[in-house]
């Protein structure tokens, strides 16, 4: 199949586009700068060239392709804008169209402490505002079967793995700012989490066999961010601490502290198991293994920069 991928720079993209091209699928990666062309040649990739503000070059591209596989970040408003125009490229083809999401749509604040509520992939939530937006873009890719497209949504959780998780990076950077591995409250609150490499697998799957209109989640397994600050503070040397939310934005910044590190986040993945027949590795279920990666530490030495869907002026 010949795919065409929007993200493939990123940690997950790195991963899902050498999968693909390792499963024999054509795969061609959208990117702006020459700079990631050997990278991504590498691991068996094709690229074009464009801008996400210019989209008058989308149709022509996505002519000669089977797939479309959005994994870019982008501000709510723009991942809506540029959606759409795929979308609406794509209407009426019968091709696939991939958007990823992620379980901070379902994250719910509890200032560290732990919460109950688990969600299979088609329970019904109310999404906090900072987030609701993106809940309205999936819908948007669930409905496209009524025009035409193969519509799939997934929404990774916490993803880890080969020293790429942003969240792990971040515990890394509260060390190198305060001296301690930081938590917020009681640090009772966790995200559920997979490995890269299983997240790869269920793009895999549904490219092969997703049903146009599904969800799909990716759950390996559960750990609170205390339990993990702890396993990084061992593996340092150092202590932990906990923080306020107020304080967590002076270690990170006015999303991650409030919206992720605040938060309680836990998915189960049904659907994904029965209709793509996925399961972790077993050998690949224990996130404690990443957090000692050495990269991390070296990341962390570097300074922190934001996410690209962090505004720095946000109240």
């Amino acid at each position: 199949m010949k795919i065409l991928v929007f993200g493939s720079t990123g940690y997950v993209g790195r991963h899902v586009t050498a999968r693909l091209a390792e499963d024999g699928h054509a795969v061609t990666s959208y990117i702006r700068h020459a700079s990631a062309v050997p990278g991504l040649e590498k691991i068996g990739a094709r690229t074009v060239f464009g801008d996400l503000e210019d989209l008058s070059a989308l149709p022509d591209i996505i002519a000669a392709q089977d797939a479309v596989i959005w994994m870019a970040q982008l501000m709510h408003e723009g991942e809506r804008r540029v959606v759409s125009a795929l979308l609406e490229t794509l209407r009426g083809t019968g091709k696939t169209f991939i958007f990823t999401g992620g379980t901070s749509l379902l994250s719910i604040r509890t200032d560290g402490d732990w919460d109950e509520r688990s969600f299979a992939e088609d329970d019904v939530f109310t999404p906090r505002r900072q987030v609701a937006p993106r809940l309205e873009v999936e819908r948007m890719v669930r409905q496209s079967t009524a025009d035409g497209v193969r519509g799939i949504c997934i929404r990774p959780p916490l993803i880890w793995g080969n020293g790429g998780a942003r969240y792990i990076a971040d515990m890394y950077h509260s060390a190198q700012a305060t001296g301690a591995v930081c938590y917020v409250g009681r640090g009772l609150n966790l995200y559920s989490n997979v490995h890269v490499e299983d997240l790869a697998d269920v793009y895999s799957r549904a490219i092969e066999r997703g049903v146009g209109g599904a969800l799909y989640h990716a759950v390996s397994g559960e750990l609170n961010n205390r339990m993990m600050a702890e396993g990084i503070a061992r593996h340092l040397g150092i202590g932990t601490r906990s923080v306020t939310v107020e304080e967590s934005i002076q270690i990170w910044d006015k999303f991650t502290g409030p919206i992720v590190f605040s938060a309680c986040s836990r998915t189960r993945c049904p659907r994904t198991r029965a209709e793509l027949g996925w399961g972790p590795n077993p050998n690949r279920l224990d996130i404690l293994e990443d957090c000692t990666n050495p990269v991390y530490a070296s990341q962390a030495t570097a300074g922190r920069t934001n996410p690209a869907w962090v505004k720095t002026s946000a109240a």
